[in-house]
């Protein structure tokens, strides 16, 4: 069991860990060298230009300018200067609804804080009782200010329960305020938004199959005859799996020719060669150049006839369609309501945004699904038993005292004072850190293969999954393991009927194990995550090998973008911790509240300077953010309710029982309340917003404006071809905003990036972020800038 003295080994390393990323940071940021790394969403928005202009050699790579060397911290101000409206207008909403739940984070725990130390830490280390169990349990400084230290039956409890009270009253009290906050902020950023394809869209799945009819002339019958006055067109979804493949192997190819001309280019004197075997190991030596060309030149003859099977052949539309009508009222009817009699079939979604498509799950058989759903869910099931066994390992890292008296052998090694303070105060966490690195891409690619469509859906879908995990694995798993270890000599040597009060005497003690956690994941953790070290490393090595032109050195950089499958359910794990340790040991709440202090500054820089959102889905994982938090208060509650049980304070623990009941009421309250702000889109606000557009733009081309906003990526890059020409739609025809008959869209997909004659300008490229505007106040223009003296 950790002491106080392990507990501040850790905090030592992990403090200094933490300055050293800071440091480096700070020191990196300002060299003209790394600022298409620090700064890289200024340079795709174009309000930042490379300070690597200078006439000076030795400042394009290094900054001279020492005064910048003594500020190195203005990074911190400089970040917290951005409003949220103006964050909400640079970087998106679902940016800044991340940054609220850090805010709500210490609105939560900083009055907690205050009053579970001044209150509970006394009423705890006053009662003592755990001097008379050190030779039952292995027993740490840090447990004597816990709960456990409470005698049995003592009165003192009802501290315990008032606060508990308090505690539950105070954070659905901003757990309501910040549910209003970010509905009313949805609500107003839908309504601010400029004209988006997605408004007139709806993603129509399982279309059947109609014998002598193809599949865009049974979308086209059906929707004329059900929708007839709001219909405007469809774009059919082909099975593009196949090509979009070779365009990868391709652009692979394309990237090892650039490579080696460059070699040649810098080094004419001999052309670059390989072996074209197995990783090139061996088989014959070739021209590296003349053999990419070949490969190259080869494979964009098997991508014209693939791309002319796909065009020419039928079967290759899939029974999925994204159906476009006249009006945002049209649209909202029929994402909302039942299609067909058959509920199995014409089954309509709002559409993702066209940067929010994941096109590859379009092809996968809609009866299939269910299917998918199931044999993830089994897997899931199996992977969090799986990785119960290196929890185990590392809990048992995190009680050698528990782990010496089964192996006694170990113990010449494990009592050296360092390595003791080393392996119980910082090893476990970081264990548990690594253990845990892999595991949201493994989940992320099993949400894949359930077959949503949209990337924000497969992010949620993987959040879930990592917070079931965390919650299982991290939080119970830990505690289960731990007291397994610990109290194994007890156990074996004491009635039956003592096991449940040792029990309830050692889950407060794991706190020691997530003071542990939370210094390596949230100080540590959170500090790496602005050094940025591996983008650094890959963009520098892509510069030096890779990079040719501009072009190329703007493709180098890798902004990313917030992890939400990753972030999200981490943050979760911090307010299950807290709120679950509130009561019982609240020493470990300060340290919770440098990680959400650290954590809010760190994630405002990265999305105010780094991060570009690959899609805006409008906040809509608030929901998730709120039950899960509310699945921790009744945690909080149910464990405090074992606790008492097992300290035989049958008059103070009925209490408490209505307490689930309460918190469960409100919860449906605010599910009824707010969720359907983030579910549905009133009808109300999208005939609104079409009356006015109708008003203020009368001759606007809708149809040519939505025609080409969800074609796949790659149909963008297929040369002009005679069959496809002659159906195309003719975009340049001016329908109004409101035909009554909609003409058939076409079967093909379009060849060209459509530029609407009419205003506004929409052209849909899914690496290109679209513009938001967001003014609730009418505020005044504010541009951001870095400034870095070379």
């Amino acid at each position: 069991m950790a002491t106080l003295e392990d507990i501040g080994v850790s905090a030592l390393i992990n403090i200094l860990s933490a300055f050293a990323f800071l440091l480096a940071f700070a020191f990196l940021r300002i060299q003209p060298l790394n600022d298409r790394v620090y700064f890289p969403k200024w340079y795709i928005s174009g309000d930042r230009t490379s300070p690597r202009r200078s006439r000076n050699f030795v400042a394009k790579f290094v900054n001279l300018n020492f005064k910048t060397y003594f500020t190195f911290l203005n990074w911190m101000p400089q970040a917290m200067r951005m409003s949220e409206t103006e964050i909400i207008n640079h970087a998106g909403l679902d940016s800044a609804a991340f940054l609220r739940i850090y805010i709500l984070g210490l609105k939560i725990f900083v009055p907690m804080t205050v009053l579970a130390l001044l209150i509970l830490i006394p009423v705890n280390v006053s009662s003592g009782t755990l001097f008379f169990l050190r030779k039952e349990l292995v027993l740490s400084d840090i447990d004597k200010l816990s709960i456990s230290n409470v005698r049995p039956q003592s009165i003192r409890f009802f501290f315990h329960i008032a606060l508990q009270y308090l505690f539950t009253t105070w954070t659905c009290f901003m757990l309501y305020k910040e549910y209003d906050y970010v509905a009313s902020m949805r609500l107003h950023f839908l309504a601010s938004q400029h004209r988006r394809a997605e408004q007139f869209t709806v993603a129509v799945r399982n279309v059947p199959h109609v014998p002598g009819h193809t599949i865009s002339d049974t979308i086209d019958h059906f929707f004329q005859t059900n929708h007839p006055n709001n219909y405007l067109c469809h774009q059919a979804v082909y099975n593009a799996n196949k090509y979009a493949k070779l365009v990868r192997r391709r652009e692979r190819l394309q990237n090892w020719l650039d490579y080696n001309q460059l070699k040649f280019e810098r080094h004419p004197e001999k052309r670059p060669t390989e072996k074209t075997g197995f990783l090139g190991l061996w088989g014959g030596r070739v021209d590296s150049i003349e053999y990419y060309k070949q490969q190259i030149k080869q494979l964009d003859k098997q991508m014209t006839l693939e791309r002319q099977k796909i065009v020419k052949d039928p079967k290759s539309i899939l029974p999925v369609a994204f159906v476009s009508f006249n009006s945002r009222w049209g649209a909202a009817v029929c994402a909302q309501t039942e299609q067909s009699k058959n509920p199995t079939l014409w089954l309509t979604y709002w559409a993702p945004e066209p940067r929010d498509v994941y096109w590859r799950n379009l092809a996968i058989p809609f009866v299939s699904l269910s299917i998918r759903k199931l044999i993830i869910s089994l897997s899931v099931f199996a992977l969090v038993f799986f990785y119960m066994i290196p929890i185990a390992f590392v809990q048992s890292l995190a009680n050698l005292e528990g782990l010496e008296r089964v192996a006694p052998f170990l113990r010449p090694v494990i009592e050296l004072k360092f390595i003791k303070s080393f392996l119980q105060g910082f090893l476990p966490g970081l264990a548990l850190k690594i253990f845990l690195y892999i595991l949201p891409t493994v989940l992320l690619i099993m949400s894949k293969i359930e077959g949503h469509i949209a990337l924000s859906t497969l992010e949620r879908r993987a959040s879930a999954k990592y917070y079931y995990f965390m919650l299982v694995n991290v939080f119970l798993g830990s505690i289960v393991t731990g007291t397994a270890f610990e109290q194994l000599h007890s156990f074996l040597h004491q009635s039956p009927t003592q096991i449940p009060r040792t029990i309830g005497v050692s889950i407060p003690m794991k706190a020691t194990f997530f003071i542990t956690y939370i210094m390596v994941d949230g100080w540590a953790g959170i500090a790496s995550e602005i050094l940025r070290l591996k983008p650094l490393v890959i963009f520098h090595l892509k510069n030096m090998f890779l990079v040719k032109t501009e072009r190329d050195r703007e493709k180098a950089m890798n902004p990313g973008s917030v992890d939400f499958p990753e972030t999200i359910p981490s943050l979760q794990l911090y307010f299950l911790l807290g709120l679950v340790y509130a009561v019982v040991t609240p020493i470990l709440l300060p340290f919770i509240l440098v990680f959400f202090a650290l954590a809010y500054l760190v994630y405002r820089h990265q999305i105010i300077n780094v991060y570009n959102q690959q899609y805006e889905s409008v906040a809509a994982f608030w929901p998730h953010v709120h039950s899960r938090i509310i699945a921790s208060l009744l945690i909080s509650q149910f464990l405090l309710m074992g606790l008492l049980s097992t300290k035989k304070a049958a008059n103070s623990t009925p209490l408490l029982v209505i307490l689930p009941i309460l918190t469960l009421s409100f919860h449906k309250y605010c599910k009824h309340r707010f969720e359907p702000a983030f579910r549905k889109y009133p009808l109300e606000e999208a005939m609104a917003k079409d009356l006015l557009e109708r008003t203020t733009e009368p001759d606007l081309n809708l149809k040519s404006y939505l025609a080409d906003a969800y074609l796949h990526p790659i149909f963008r890059s297929f040369e002009e071809e005679e069959e496809l020409v002659e159906v195309r739609v003719d975009k340049h025809q001016t329908h109004g905003v409101a035909p009554s008959t909609s003409e058939p869209s076409s079967p093909y997909p379009p060849q060209e990036v459509h530029h609407s004659p009419s205003p506004p300008h929409y052209v849909n490229y899914p690496s290109s972020p679209p513009q938001y505007v967001y003014h609730p106040s009418s505020p005044p223009h504010y541009v951001y800038h870095y400034e870095v003296e070379p």
